[in-house]
């Protein structure tokens, strides 16, 4: 396991946390549902999965943790739902800026291969 120093702020531990929470295709599996249809019970997402309760609790642990499932009490229910907000400030950290030059370089070609003739290729 890699440890960090106290160089690391607030923010790199967040985004940290959902880099490991997403890191599990079990949890993209739970984002996935909850994205679907928000409010869902533990009852109702273990149904979509081949372990056990237990094993579908500590997946939503560590998406709670790590910012992207938040719950609210319903009566005796706990309901999950997606916050995608995480999932966001990752996309725009690591990402957007990574696209964005590709981004501006194939949109400068539509114009010149919409102008090109058939014969031209």
């Amino acid at each position: 396991m890699v440890t960090y120093g106290e160089r690391m702020t607030p923010d790199d531990e967040t985004q940290e946390a959902v880099f490991r929470a997403l890191a599990d295709s079990s949890r993209r599996r739970l984002l996935d549902l909850l994205h679907a249809r928000g409010g869902q019970s533990l009852t109702e997402l273990e149904e979509e999965f081949a372990m056990t309760r237990f094993g579908v609790m500590k997946h939503l642990r560590v998406l709670s943790d790590a910012g992207l499932v938040v719950t609210r009490k319903q009566g005796r229910k706990t309901l999950h739902f997606l916050n995608p907000v995480p999932i966001r400030l990752v996309h725009d950290r690591w990402i957007d800026k990574y696209t964005e030059p590709q981004v501006a370089t194939l949109a400068g070609l539509v114009p010149l291969l919409e102008g090109a003739s058939p014969e031209e290729g």
